[in-house]
């Protein structure tokens, strides 16, 4: 079996839905809710359903996060009232969640080339 056969077995993506690793999911959330609400303000619940498009989370994994990014000075947060039951709180990029999300997305294409380039090197030596 190749290391891609297994790797997608291991993921549990032969014959069912795909699983992604556990810590994958963790190092790559951040980022990901980062980038959303670069690309537009949103709101809790709206940013769940936009990061499960990518990767499987719910909201006990997303809120604890953006508690911390707004203690943190990378997100601010304010009120829209909405036509469908009370106001939802917004969340907003700062400047610094700005220059941090660059930093992350760096280290992420820096450590996804790293990763590729070790494993194209491998893949002809089975």
């Amino acid at each position: 079996m190749s290391w891609e056969e297994n790797l997608l077995l291991r993921a549990g993506q032969i014959g069912m839905e795909y699983i992604m690793n556990p810590q994958f999911k963790k190092g790559v959330l951040e980022l990901i809710v980062l980038e959303s609400v670069r690309q537009k303000d949103m709101y809790g619940y709206e940013l769940v359903e936009e990061v499960s498009e990518v990767i499987d989370v719910n909201e006990g994994t997303i809120y604890p996060l953006l508690k911390r990014l707004t203690n943190e000075r990378y997100f601010e947060t304010y009120l829209r009232e909405s036509s469908e039951g009370p106001p939802r709180k917004y969340y907003h990029l700062t400047a610094s969640g700005i220059l941090y999300r660059d930093s992350l997305a760096a280290e992420w294409e820096e450590f996804q080339a790293r990763v590729n380039g070790f494993l194209k090197g491998r893949s002809g030596h089975e």
